[in-house]
């Protein structure tokens, strides 16, 4: 053990009453501590509902989403099929996607209809497994065909399996205000029921064949885009750029993060904000260390001369006040350490924080340690402790021997 770290312990644990000084200290390791845990905790929970968010999303969408750069449908499907398949691409399939208006007997809303191919749909969606009441049934008899709504949806339609409901596209709710002529529309069977956990697809989408949203949007044999998914979805961004060139500039490809860009901003906007605010508590906190080190600078004052006049440089008096400080910093970064990944584990394993299961779609709330999150928060933490210290150590390094010794 060093001089300058046992003198730095003798200050700071050795002294036999309770003074102004040593309430700051402990205040200074609480404040460290609760920063340092309600980092940890708080930025865990990001990461729970960030990995509960994606699992979702990427569950539901494609990995890959390939649409004409001008928006338009995609009139030469089979050419961009054939240059996939050029590529090694294996799961493809082709989609529609229109708004359009649903209606039962007295309820109508907007909604979004995508038309997809039942036999290739699971090749790149998660559609089948998130059906939870009938199947993906979208058949056409020529009558009537079949479609699939989200949980939310069929609640507000107050529609069961094997009800009908009418899908009108907006062009022919136009086309009968303007040319006096019946509104084009179709009437489905509901075959199925999906909650796919995403407030946005169980409330908006329905599922119907490509041929029949065809027809009713009137596409003639024209696809929006065509999905694509792949083994692994870590290779979607260097496929990305693989597809890109293989199709060029007529096309866009986009993958699952960048059809869900905005999400992902959002939560990375809110888990800074987060940070940055619960990073002024420990801020707070070494306000107080420099409080308390600069009154023990004064309070040794005269333990500072003697020391200088023994010999002790100002490297020596430096270290010894900076020891102070980053010892109170270390005590408060372990102990907020320790409570944080306490509670997180806690959570992680024993679920003690319940959600309510009537408005998510898990019964506690999520969390996951990072390990980066176990370096950064720590390190910040003592980084700010360091600075903190630096001032008043450098101030008693400079204090005059012969002045100190006269102090009283």
């Amino acid at each position: 053990m060093s001089v300058e770290f046992f003198i730095a312990r003798r200050y700071l644990f050795a002294k036999k009453k309770v003074n102004f000084i040593t309430i700051i200290s402990i205040i200074s390791i609480i404040g460290v501590a609760t920063g340092v845990a309600a980092l940890i905790i708080v930025l865990s929970v990001f990461n729970g509902f960030n990995t509960r968010v994606s699992s979702i999303l990427i569950g539901f969408n494609p990995h890959i989403r390939i649409e004409s750069a001008d928006g338009q449908t995609l009139e030469n499907k089979s050419d961009v099929e054939n240059k996939l398949k050029s590529g090694g691409v294996q799961n493809f399939s082709g989609y529609t996607l229109n708004k359009g208006l649903i209606s039962t007997d007295r309820l109508n809303k907007a909604i979004i209809v995508k038309g997809v191919d039942e036999k290739t749909i699971g090749k790149v969606s998660g559609l089948n497994d998130v059906i939870r009441l009938g199947s993906l049934d979208l058949r056409n008899d020529g009558i009537t065909g079949g479609i699939v709504l989200g949980r939310i949806l069929a609640g507000e339609m107050r529609s069961l399996l094997g009800d009908t409901v009418t899908i009108l596209s907006p062009s022919g709710m136009e086309k009968s205000l303007t040319q006096f002529v019946e509104p084009k529309l179709m009437k489905f069977v509901v075959t199925g029921i999906y909650e796919a956990d995403n407030q946005e697809f169980d409330s908006k989408y329905a599922f119907i064949s490509d041929k029949n949203s065809q027809e009713l949007f009137e596409l003639e044999n024209n696809f929006n885009g065509i999905e694509i998914r792949f083994a692994d979805i870590n290779d979607s961004e260097q496929e990305k750029e693989k597809l890109s060139q293989i199709l060029g500039d007529k096309y866009k490809v986009s993958t699952w993060f960048d059809l869900n860009s905005d999400y992902y901003s959002i939560m990375k906007i809110e888990r800074w904000v987060a940070f940055i605010i619960l990073s002024l508590i420990i801020i707070v906190a070494c306000f107080n260390i420099l409080a308390s080190l600069t009154m023990t600078v004064i309070e040794k004052k005269r333990d500072i001369g003697i020391l200088k006049a023994i010999g002790s440089d100002e490297r020596t008096i430096k270290r010894i006040f900076l020891f102070e400080g980053i010892s109170v910093g270390f005590l408060g970064m372990a102990s907020g350490f320790i409570i944080g990944v306490s509670v997180i584990l806690l959570q992680k394993y024993y679920g003690f924080y319940k959600l309510d299961t009537r408005m998510y779609s898990i019964d506690a709330l999520p969390v996951e340690i990072r390990w980066m999150d176990l370096v950064i928060v720590p390190m910040a933490a003592m980084l700010l402790c360091y600075l903190a210290s630096l001032y008043p150590a450098k101030k008693a390094a400079k204090e005059d021997p012969v002045s100190a010794i006269r102090w009283e």
